[in-house]
């Protein structure tokens, strides 16, 4: 007997815990004792017999009749209805008792999110006695993907809507072209597939480092693909009875370096592999994308079709006689005006369609259609400025949201693109701070990006994946009013390790290892608060604390952006600046904290000198040191240090970077 009843409240707990896990958090849920055993069979019951036509609620009677094995038991119920006035299109409720569940929502979508937490509350075939209220805080709860650097097959993006639906995204952003590749067939242009779509190298850092050639389909050791419209097809229709709407992004005028091989009389300077940016000028350009939108409205039914917009060099535009033509006839005074132009003439075309025009959120440089939505991607100033113009706005800013960086300690992680973006930093993410009620009418919701350069493989993407987006599902979902990180962690890890033994290769977020020391901990030496002359400017853009950043005490980590880090650009020494210690003394040690991420650009001192002076005008030399430029560098941090016995009140630091185009970051400077 008492072995029965220590396994029966073992269960107990477990049901429990599994309810105390949910995520995302629904908005309202209160447990009670007991549960509802499906190996006893029901009874299933329509309240609205108009679900029985309009299929919204099979996604409920399919999931339980996988979940019983008989239906014999008339006494037990599966109750579904209609929630009628629904706070939420997406809402949907749950009453479970010992002999009955009652589900109501008021969409598919509805019943189908309920399906994602009737899993997460079910254990050993039992369902957790329990009221849930539920529904979402924003409308667009999305995740990108770029399958353009690296392609990745149907069947592991329809693995991934499966993962996504059971956290109630819904939203797949597929990345169909970039430069490394165009991904969907269009029937109108067929070297887009033949060509555009192929190229040398499998690893896109090899291709891009390289030679950047494209080669034929069929040719020996090519690397690449596509999908075909029908294959998008039954992935948008996989993703819908899911819930998850899967919007198409091509990208214009910028990174079509791909197109412009295949079609290069569309750029302006008609050569293949000149160019990145379409003519603005030429009316063919339009004809094609025209063409190619059409093609995409009529495989993907998504009211956004997303059209990039972003990192136009704009090169050879002012020397173009079409683009000088085109500046002319429309009024317009610089280049910019041409991608403006461009989208929104794009946005018009869209607009005819029944479509909304979505991009990155360059496009707001323009005086576009107050019917274009924008995401963000650069900064969440962006976003506010938007919604000022009235755009509706989705927030996806880098810092945040972006998963392409590293997720640990960069030393114990997968190569990735650089930076530092772990799980704490994506949940602590609030997407409507700082905004006003009439900017917050205008946002849409959040999305995560992954951006594939560095990431190769299928395992790969899952490993960058999850579990961050979680905190993004939580934030999409649940909303920001009630965020306590030690509560979603505990449940992030529980998901983590479901995910792991269901064969998704998340990072095992069991087994973190964090940010730097240097970080979390102060840093104390004598040259703290010592004042620091610049005799070359850092960059505004990577500006860390000010002009205190390198005598204040505290350590950057392992994400240059994370506002520790100067970032010095130039020729020569860009790196020029003097310590004032105040007073002459006795130094023993000298030791500058730098940071290389070839993957930004960012790079150890190929040349680097470290002065002394009592004067402050008498300069001698105690410390060099240099490495050469490693273009490939992965992400790293090393002091580099002198120590010997000096009287000193100034000191100078000095180095080079030794690329053109390539930064110095540095952070504290310790003395002692």
């Amino acid at each position: 007997m008492k072995k029965y009843l220590l396994t029966f409240c073992l269960f107990l707990c477990g049901l429990w815990g599994s309810a105390q896990s949910l995520l995302p958090a629904p908005q309202r849920v209160r447990m009670h004792e007991g549960a509802f055993d499906w190996s006893r069979g029901y009874r299933l019951r329509y309240a609205d017999k108009a679900l029985k036509s309009n299929g919204w609620a099979q996604p409920v009677s399919e999931w339980a009749a996988r979940a019983s094995a008989t239906r014999s038991d008339k006494h037990r119920v599966l109750l579904l209805n209609t929630w009628q006035e629904a706070p939420s299109p997406e809402a949907y409720s749950l009453h479970v008792t010992s002999d009955s569940v009652i589900v109501c929502a008021a969409s598919r979508q509805g019943f189908t999110y309920a399906v994602a937490t009737l899993q997460q509350l079910t254990k050993a075939g039992k369902t957790a006695c329990c009221d849930v209220t539920d529904f979402p805080a924003y409308r667009w709860r999305g995740a990108m993907l770029d399958v353009s650097r690296h392609f990745f097959s149907l069947d592991f993006l329809k693995k991934q809507v499966d993962i996504l639906s059971a956290y109630k995204f819904n939203r797949l952003h597929l990345h169909l072209t970039d430069a490394a590749g165009w991904r969907m067939e269009i029937k109108r242009y067929p070297r887009l597939t033949e060509l555009a779509a192929w190229r040398t190298d499998s690893l896109w850092k090899t291709w891009w480092n390289g030679g950047r050639k494209y080669v034929e389909e069929g040719t020996p050791g090519a690397y690449g693909g596509y999908y075909t419209q029908q294959e998008l097809r039954e992935l948008v229709d996989y993703a819908a009875q899911r819930g998850i709407t899967v919007v198409p992004e091509i990208e214009m005028p910028a990174h079509s370096e791909e197109v412009l091989t295949a079609y290069p009389e569309l750029s302006c300077t008609h050569e293949p592999y000149k160019q990145a940016d379409f003519c603005p000028g030429n009316e063919a350009t339009y004809a094609f994308l025209e063409n190619v939108l059409t093609e995409v409205m009529e495989v993907f039914p998504s009211y956004y079709i997303h059209v990039g917009g972003d990192e136009a060099a704009k090169a050879s535009w002012p020397d173009c006689p079409l683009c000088r033509q085109r500046m002319a006839e429309e009024g317009l005074t610089d280049v910019n005006g041409l991608q403006s132009y461009l989208i929104r003439r794009m946005g018009a075309f869209l607009r005819q369609k029944g479509r909304c025009l979505l991009g990155w959120d360059e496009i707001i440089d323009g005086n576009l259609g107050e019917e274009t939505t924008v995401m963000v991607w650069r900064n969440p100033e962006k976003g506010r400025e938007a919604a000022d113009h009235g755009y509706d706005v989705i927030m996806a800013p880098g810092k945040y949201c972006y998963l392409d960086g590293y997720q640990d300690a960069p030393s114990t992680q997968p190569e990735a693109i650089g930076g530092y973006t772990p799980l704490r930093t994506v949940y602590d993410f609030c997407p409507a701070a700082d905004m006003t009620p009439a900017q917050r009418s205008h946002l849409l919701g959040v999305q995560g990006n992954l951006w594939t350069e560095y990431i190769p493989t299928p395992e790969h993407v899952e490993y960058m994946l999850y579990p961050r987006l979680l905190a993004l599902a939580e934030i999409g979902w649940t909303g920001e009013e009630r965020k306590d990180y030690e509560d979603f962690y505990r449940r992030a890890l529980h998901e983590t390790n479901r995910l792991r033994a269901t064969g998704v290769n998340a990072f095992d977020l069991s087994h973190e290892v964090g940010n730097r020391p240097e970080y979390t901990e102060p840093l104390r030496h004598q040259a703290v608060g010592a004042a620091v002359t610049y005799h070359h400017p850092y960059s505004p853009y990577y500006s860390g604390s000010g002009d205190s950043t390198l005598t204040d005490g505290r350590g950057g980590g392992w994400n240059y952006g994370d506002g520790r880090w100067l970032g010095f650009i130039g020729k020569d020494y860009a790196l020029d600046l003097t310590l004032d210690l105040g007073t002459a003394r006795e130094v023993t040690e000298i030791a500058a904290d730098f940071y290389q991420s070839g993957g930004a650009w960012i790079y150890f001192p190929t040349e680097f000198l470290i002065e002394v002076s009592e004067d402050g005008e008498n300069f001698h030399t105690v410390y060099t040191h240099g490495v050469p430029v490693e273009k490939d560098a992965r992400s790293a941090t090393e002091w580099w240090t002198w120590r010997g016995r000096e009287q000193a009140r100034y000191i100078r630091l000095r180095g080079k970077c030794g690329l053109e185009g390539g930064w110095i970051f540095i952070d504290e400077v310790v003395v002692r």
